[in-house]
């Protein structure tokens, strides 16, 4: 049974699971004893001064048990306040609402003045009303949190600000990966960290060095903010910058400048026109800093006053230490067979779980030796996918989707690693461990999941099809008798079951293997295009729409192309010119970046037409052809596919389960399948041996060819294409 416990303000804060008493009980003097007990035990334990727990006295109860902490109880309680919190002090040596509070201790660029400039800025504290309580209420969504935050600029002076204008203002302010866009004031100062050792044991610095590793330039932005950041990135995006700065110091002479600075110095003109200069801060993630290292995880938290990296930290190599390696008390000399490998942790913000810190520790398995075996894992193939997608709506059978957790983690390790622990073991740091698991990082994790995964959908049944190894079937019935196949794709850690009772498959996966959060659900989302069940003409049928794709695509080739000097035009209804023939195209030839621009965007259409755009597949395979020495006129025909794609930017594929409704009549006149048998007599269809009886309701397989008979008005080559319907 549950207790609500509720603020003096009626704001419901946790739920309680207590122990049960019996009537007798509750009529005694040790029932109301145990009631003062318990009373002072949540006051103690979660550190609240007022507070109303409603009861029914007439009724049994539930209370805490006073003899165990329930750390559990304690942890999710404090986690809930943070997003309910109703006070913003701080009691030391306790943690409170701000301790769990993912936006302090954030930066951002707040415009201010009359030219809007960016100023950087601090989430400094929860702003408090008259009474000393915090203003606002959370919400999942960071546009309706209304919770009111003071923010602390470089020169001392302080806002309040709601939560949505600061996630508003980070989110206008990074990349698709989080990182911030950082704006060049000026650089004020340099350094070069290469220590080595002479013969002697004192270290001195190498002066010799013609590569820029170790070169750090300090950069003062144009927020005010300043920060080291390694030569290698500033003058990938400040060049010519980075180039003048090295002259007025002097230093355009050391080897890690002298052979760059004289070309920049001498094209400045020519860079400055073409190269529209932003750096990415990837120090920082939505406004929060990412440490490279345990020590500098550290470190942050002691700066901000909180515990979010160790508690990160913590959670990833509480799993590792139970689950992936094992303490080995032997010299590890005497581990034969075995090779010696290193490990390191991946930091990173996740957006969508309240800027929730994560951290992932990752094997350098680039340093071990290639195994023998197979180290790969196999994915369903896309074309398998909408096949299935069809078939399930031909049956009348539902979807759902799950995510493993961890999934590497779960898998018996193929090679024979060990590795000495490292600072983010904690109390184990400097012991040797013996890697039981797939660890995140060797060569073998994929191959080893795969077959662990594998191993499990044999033992309840399932076997790979004949055609996609990651498509398993399972013959099932549904509840009136009717016979057909249930199946299971597996795109590595991504499983999507297709059943009467899709949640079956999933469960008997789910006795072995954890979900993540314990979810199953409908598919939303597959390789970046959105799936939804939608109805045409009577029934159902599953949708592919790549939409939100098309919108991004055209957005960066828009502005790619703008800068150099291609217009789109805006009222093509057509992917390509009629009149156009590429192989008579004799503008001039595309030299450097615009080659390689040409290849993204031939990379990016297909992988449109991968998400449905059927509709420029012919023009695209056509542009193909000349990535190799594109010219100018192939580049802007190119960017007439994408203005095509502008103009129709939704276009929707529907896996339509019925059968194609095709009038023969249409085809070339004289060609009966009487006079297909004369030439061909001992045409048989070709069967798989190991097909499975059929079951369900049958797919009609309908092909069309076509050919473009010497159409090339070069070297009079064809263009042949295909077009296969399943129903």
């Amino acid at each position: 049974m549950s207790y609500w416990i509720l603020t003096s303000s009626g704001h419901v804060i946790s739920c309680v699971t207590v122990q049960r008493l019996t009537n007798a009980d509750q009529q005694t003097d040790e029932w109301r004893k145990k009631m003062e007990q318990y009373d002072a035990k949540i006051k103690e334990r979660l550190d609240i001064t007022n507070f109303i727990i409603p009861r029914d006295n007439s009724k049994p109860f539930n209370s805490l048990s006073l003899e165990n902490d329930d750390t559990e109880f304690d942890e999710e309680f404090l986690r809930a306040r943070g997003v309910n919190d109703d006070r913003g002090s701080t009691t030391q040596g306790k943690p409170t609402p701000d301790t769990f509070d993912p936006y302090l201790n954030m930066e951002v660029g707040l415009p201010r003045g009359s030219d809007d400039n960016l100023l950087h800025a601090t989430v400094k504290r929860r702003a408090l009303d008259d009474n000393g309580n915090p203003i606002g209420t959370a919400n999942k969504n960071p546009i309706l949190d209304s919770r009111m935050y003071e923010v602390e600029f470089m020169d001392g002076t302080k806002e309040r600000l709601t939560a949505n204008i600061i996630a508003e203002n980070i989110m206008s302010q990074v990349d698709a990966e989080g990182n911030r866009q950082m704006l060049l004031r000026e650089i004020i100062d340099h350094r070069c960290d290469l220590p080595t050792t002479n013969m002697n044991g004192d270290r001195k610095r190498k002066q010799q060095q013609s590569t820029i590793d170790g070169w750090t330039m300090c950069c003062e932005w144009k927020d005010g903010s300043t920060s080291w950041v390694p030569l290698k990135e500033i003058k990938e995006s400040y060049a010519v910058e980075t180039a003048e700065y090295a002259v007025m110091n002097g230093i355009q002479h050391h080897p890690a400048f002298s052979w760059w600075v004289p070309y920049v110095i001498k094209k400045r003109k020519q860079i400055i026109s073409k190269v529209k200069s932003k750096y990415w801060a990837r120090t920082h993630k939505y406004g929060i800093r990412i440490p490279k290292s345990v020590k500098e995880a550290f470190d942050i938290d002691k700066q901000n006053g909180n515990s979010y990296w160790r508690d990160a930290i913590n959670e990833e190599m509480e799993k590792i230490k139970r689950d992936a390696v094992k303490v080995h008390d032997g010299d590890p000399k005497g581990l034969v067979g075995y090779q010696q490998i290193s490990g390191h942790i991946i930091f990173d913000v996740k957006l969508g779980e309240n800027f929730r810190r994560k951290a992932r520790y990752v094997a350098d398995g680039h340093k071990t030796e290639i195994p023998s075996s197979v180290t790969y894992s196999s994915v369903v193939s896309r074309e398998s996918v909408r096949i299935c997608l069809t078939i399930a709506a031909l049956n009348g059978l539902d979807i759902l989707t799950a995510d493993i957790e961890n999934a590497y983690l779960t898998a018996p390790c193929r090679e024979k690693c060990w590795l000495r622990a490292g600072p983010e073991f904690g109390s184990d740091e400097g012991k040797v461990m013996i890697v039981k698991r797939a660890l995140y990082g060797l060569k073998s994790s994929g191959a080893a999941f795969r077959s662990f995964l594998a191993t499990r959908l044999d033992e309840i049944g399932f076997v790979p099809s004949e055609a996609d190894p990651d498509v398993w079937l399972r013959r099932s019935a549904k509840p009136d008798g009717e016979q057909y196949y249930e199946y299971v794709l597996c795109y590595v850690d991504d499983i999507m079951s297709i059943s009467h009772e899709p949640s079956r498959a999933l469960k008997q996966i789910q006795e072995q293997f954890k979900f993540k959060k314990d979810k199953m659900e409908p598919p939303e989302v597959y390789l970046g295009g959105n799936i939804e069940k939608k109805r045409i003409n009577d029934h159902d049928a599953w949708t592919l729409c790549s939409m939100k794709y098309i919108k991004a695509a055209i957005d960066t080739i828009t502005k790619a192309a703008e800068e150099r000097g291609i217009k789109m035009n805006q009222t093509t209804k057509v992917p390509m010119h009629a009149t156009y023939y590429p192989e008579l195209d004799t503008s001039e030839e595309l030299q450097g970046d615009d080659i390689t621009f040409y290849q993204e965007v031939i990379g990016i259409l297909r992988w449109a037409i991968e998400l449905g755009r059927v509709d420029i597949h012919l023009e695209v395979s056509l542009m193909s052809a000349y990535q190799a020495s594109p010219r100018r006129g192939h580049l802007e025909e190119l960017i007439h596919i994408v203005a095509y794609l502008k103009h129709q930017p939704k276009l929707t594929l529907y896996f339509d389960p019925e059968r194609a409704n095709i009038d023969e009549s249409i085809f070339a006149s004289g060609s009966s399948p009487d006079q297909f048998q004369d030439l061909y007599r001992d045409a048989n269809e070709e069967l798989p041996e190991r097909m499975p009886q059929p079951l369900g309701i049958s797919v009609r397989i309908t092909s069309f060819v076509d050919a473009s008979h010497a159409a090339n008005k070069v070297n009079r080559r064809s263009h042949t294409g295909f077009v296969i319907f399943v129903n």
